[in-house]
């Protein structure tokens, strides 16, 4: 027997270190498989199509979301993102769980669909940090910035729907809190009840 695969819901303002932190989980765990979202921003540096994202037009965008192509999909500062469902199907089917970085709306989207997802929301340990790291980046225009710590106080008033709340002032330290809760979740007596039928009448 074997342990079914769970829906892993990762969230977080900008500047919380989520892409860092996500990939030191799957660099230690190769039964989590990472679920790309499809998304209308432009790539950034070093970002790759089909496996940060996939980069589409808004019309294209529009197209997944007429067609029923997406798990849930939301806008968030200027630009629209969403899951394909096809890919998510297929890679629970095989047992595998699967990771998700999205935002709050898109969180709150597959929590009512999907009971059982588990939601993390990684944040630093002070909201100071937010601002400083975006400012780091040097990606974003100071309006870009002022928009997205908006955003992020908007994000930080919704993290108490979550399961678990992570502090990312390490992401190796942070990435194993995530992998605990997985194990941990995999380890509950209602996942694990098949392991006890041949002994009790269940």
């Amino acid at each position: 027997m074997s342990d079914c695969g769970k829906l892993i819901v990762v969230s977080g303002p900008s500047g919380a270190g989520k892409s860092t932190v996500i990939s030191r989980v799957m660099e230690a765990d190769k039964s989590v498989v990472f679920s790309v979202s499809a998304t209308t921003r432009k790539p950034r540096e070093g970002e790759r199509e089909g496996v940060d994202y996939y980069f589409t037009s808004f019309e294209c965008f529009r197209e997944m979301i007429e067609n029923d192509e997406l798990l849930e999909h939301a806008e968030y500062v200027d630009n629209y993102y969403g899951t394909p469902k096809a890919p998510v199907i297929k890679n629970l089917e095989k047992g595998l769980s699967v990771l998700f970085d999205i935002e709050v709306q898109g969180a709150m989207q597959i929590k009512k669909m999907c009971p059982d997802a588990i939601l993390v929301f990684v944040i630093p340990s002070e909201f100071s940090q937010i601002e400083k790291r975006l400012h780091a980046r040097g990606t974003d225009s100071e309006e870009k910035i002022r928009q997205r710590i908006k955003t992020a106080r908007f994000e930080y008033s919704m993290a108490l729907n979550y399961d678990y709340i992570v502090i990312n002032d390490d992401p190796d330290t942070a990435a194993n809190e995530i992998k605990s809760i997985i194990t941990a979740e995999k380890c509950k007596s209602a996942e694990r009840k098949k392991y006890l039928t041949e002994v009790c009448s269940l």
